[in-house]
């Protein structure tokens, strides 16, 4: 390169560019060998709940707020499935990610409590350690689907896995978790350490699929639902509320990683299966004092997170009524409906409702 155009690409890109081997665009990169050693992490893949912490890490790297954690075992090997709401991963990049020293995080690897992330190390190490390491779906902006496979006689995990850990907070306001440091109390540690960003849910299969229909129903409307043409148009993690028969959504399931029976499935669709709940909502802290609301109940962990309602201005109701009576001009249409109905729009501390009167025409 000539020494005024190096000396140029030099000013305008800083060091960035001595410590890429390869660029693959859209921001993920091979590190130089160098840099890569430089990133020193203060742990590897050594566990089964090492796979785990990297996994929830990843997805919050990638700006996910909803995280839904998916564990079982058949005695010789140890199922985990990630599936984030994040900014996902592009069709080119879901093997190479695998690779050693490619990372997303060229600039922004930081240390964190459990060492330094994020120098493009984490998943190839999953990939060398575990049966099988796969993305088993991911769409940008969509969130992505990450399963791995552990060999549970080569890679160790706590033998108890069913103890919930319990929690104490001292006088300075630190919570402190006891227990097997199992699957359970890493995901809990890691759901308090971030509970300001994300939401973390885990359960079995069965559970966290439970889960994600819930939640999907909670957040898509009826008619979002209903006239779904094409669930790749959807996050990852709301897909499974379109499934219209127990075939679809065992199938639909299948490409998140959650593998299951139409029996099974039928079950969930018809409400008997008990959705996993978000780990916020089951962690109880002892000497964590309860807002004056929760008078009475035992204190937790979701006491302190702000639950100040959402205040929308007038201009804003205005627009979503307007929204929503578009939306339903085409319904209307097709049904006999009356079009020229005023939504109303109500909102709560957890979400917006609007309603739409259904009247027929005479």
């Amino acid at each position: 390169m000539d020494k005024d155009l190096e000396t140029f690409v030099s000013e305008v890109s800083g060091t960035s560019r001595l410590r890429v081997e390869e660029d693959f665009g859209g921001g993920f990169v091979r590190l130089q060998t160098s840099e890569a050693e430089r990133r020193q992490a203060l742990q590897d893949i050594r566990t089964s709940e090492d796979v785990v912490l990297e996994l929830l890490r990843n997805a919050v790297d990638a700006h996910a707020s909803q995280i839904f954690l998916a564990t079982g075992n058949d005695g010789a090997t140890r199922r985990i499935v990630v599936i984030d709401n994040g900014d996902g991963i592009p069709q080119n990049m879901q093997t190479l990610v695998f690779e050693p020293r490619v990372t997303s995080k060229l600039d922004t690897s930081h240390p964190d409590r459990w060492g330094y992330h994020g120098r493009g190390m984490a998943l190839f190490s999953i990939k060398q350690n575990c049966r099988e390491a796969r993305v088993a779906k991911s769409n940008v902006d969509k969130g992505t689907a990450m399963e791995v496979i552990v060999d549970r006689s080569t890679l160790p995990e706590k033998k108890d896995q069913s103890t919930f850990p319990t929690f104490s907070m001292n006088d300075e306001g630190t919570v402190a978790v006891r227990g097997p440091k199992n699957i359970l109390r890493t995901s809990c540690e890691f759901a308090i350490e971030e509970h300001g960003r994300a939401n973390v849910t885990v359960g079995s299969i069965v559970e966290v699929a439970a889960a994600l229909y819930a939640y999907g129903k909670a957040t898509l409307s009826a008619v979002d639902r209903a006239f779904c043409s094409d669930v790749d148009d959807l996050p990852l993690c709301k897909q499974l509320a379109c499934a219209e028969d127990p075939a679809a959504f065992a199938s639909l399931a299948g490409t998140l990683g959650l593998e299951l029976s139409e029996r099974t499935a039928r079950r969930i669709l018809d409400g008997t299966i008990e959705p996993a709940e978000p780990l916020l909502n089951r962690i109880t802290i002892a000497g964590a004092k309860p807002s004056s609301k929760d008078a009475g109940k035992r204190p937790a962990l979701r006491n302190r997170v702000d639950q100040r309602g959402l205040k929308l201005g007038s201009s804003d109701i205005a627009e979503l009524k307007r929204a929503a009576s578009q939306a339903f001009d085409d319904i209307a249409s097709r049904y006999y409906l009356e079009p020229s109905v005023e939504p109303t729009v109500r909102v709560t501390a957890d979400r917006i409702t609007i309603s739409i009167p259904i009247v027929k025409k005479p």
